[in-house]
């Protein structure tokens, strides 16, 4: 094993709480929206699909969703705001991903204003790179999101160690060859083992 690719959500990322997304606790009081009809619109309709595979830009569909909503915050404050709230790093993971002694890259669905904003907070001080599938313009699980990582690290997929909380993704990424570790609230205490560090 000679590198670890990093899911984002679900693993370095603990937004999701249960019931509803960090971001949402006070989302109608601070943008004057409702916060399940701004999920609706932006996640629940496949128009984000788009946005994930870098065929449409985010601010684009944020301005949509202002237009049809006639929400008086700019689609560009809206943004900023969603990305600074859904932000909520698991303190515990994070301390394994920068002791752990193999390099790593985050590997993440996410377009490319959320994956500039996890790379500044997150990313150039534990991870060599990060790769997102805005800027790809493929996602998790198509074969496609793993090659490039493999072209990129020169490495056979063996090499390479997948912890993510999708099985979805944990699946493809094993058929193709590569390790991988399921990551879920049963399973995260085995993680320092496999990566060789002390918890």
């Amino acid at each position: 094993m000679k590198l670890v690719a990093w899911d984002f959500d679900g693993v370095l990322n603990r937004g999701y709480r249960g019931d509803f997304f960090a971001w949402q606790e006070s989302f109608r009081a601070d943008t004057g929206a409702d916060p399940e009809r701004f999920a609706d619109y932006v996640w629940g309709t496949g128009r984000f699909e788009a946005v994930l595979a870098g065929e449409r830009d985010l601010l684009d569909l944020l301005e949509a969703w202002r237009e049809a909503h006639s929400v008086a915050m700019p689609a560009r404050e809206v943004l900023d705001y969603w990305l600074a709230k859904d932000i909520v790093l698991d303190d515990q993971v994070t301390a394994w991903a920068s002791v752990c002694p193999l390099p790593g890259v985050i590997a993440t669905n996410n377009e490319k204003h959320r994956a500039g904003y996890i790379w500044d907070c997150l990313g150039a001080h534990r991870f060599q790179r990060i790769f997102a599938s805005g800027a790809m313009g493929v996602r998790k699980p198509f074969a496609g999101f793993y090659a490039q990582i493999e072209a990129w690290a020169g490495l056979e997929p063996a090499d390479i160690l997948l912890i993510d909380d999708a099985e979805k993704n944990i699946k493809a990424a094993e058929e193709r060859g590569w390790r991988v570790f399921h990551f879920t609230e049963d399973t995260r205490d085995r993680l320092p083992e496999v990566l060789g560090i002390s918890a």
